[in-house]
């Protein structure tokens, strides 16, 4: 492994799509979006807003995952994405999804999207909308997550994600 952070070794590029290729990536999609979708359907107001941005959250993974196989996008971004899948796949982590249920989501939207605004410094926002599948626009999407993290995952929380993505 080498010991500059911005350089993913092509071994740990390669594992990440050995495990995680396509047809589990998009699997993994519609699995986590159907059971978002029950909980906001059973919950519906109890929820609130919360249940808008959770609907987001296997869009963003998707989103991620296009990215991370997109040839244009640095390897230095791919670190962070690979990050990025990793997080929603594990299934532990902050807000866990086996305890918490699809709530434990918004933690792994919030990671993405920050992963997501970072990458907007150095990569040209066209390529991530030719991957975007989401219903609404990416960049407002972005800003809407951004300005309501606190609010749907704790503060100390948010300040980590700042500290790892940079």
């Amino acid at each position: 492994m080498s010991d500059d952070p911005e350089i993913i070794e092509p071994e740990v590029e390669t594992s990440i799509r050995a495990d995680l290729d396509e047809s589990r990536a998009n699997r993994f999609y519609d699995r986590i979006r159907k059971r978002i979708l029950r909980t906001v359907e059973m919950r519906g107001t109890k929820l609130g807003r919360k249940g808008d941005f959770l609907l987001l959250a296997p869009d963003v993974f998707i989103l991620l995952f296009r990215l991370f196989n997109d040839d244009r996008v640095s390897a230095k971004n791919k670190a962070l994405l690979g990050s990025g899948l990793a997080y929603f796949i594990f299934p532990l982590d902050v807000v866990p999804e086996a305890i918490f249920g699809p709530i434990g989501f918004l933690d792994d939207l919030v990671f993405g999207v920050y992963i997501l605004n970072k990458m907007l410094t150095d990569t040209d926002e066209e390529i991530l909308r030719q991957h975007w599948s989401g219903d609404v626009d990416l960049l407002a999407m972005i800003r809407k997550v951004l300005m309501s993290a606190e609010k749907l995952v704790s503060r100390q929380f948010v300040d980590r994600i700042r500290k790892i993505v940079g």
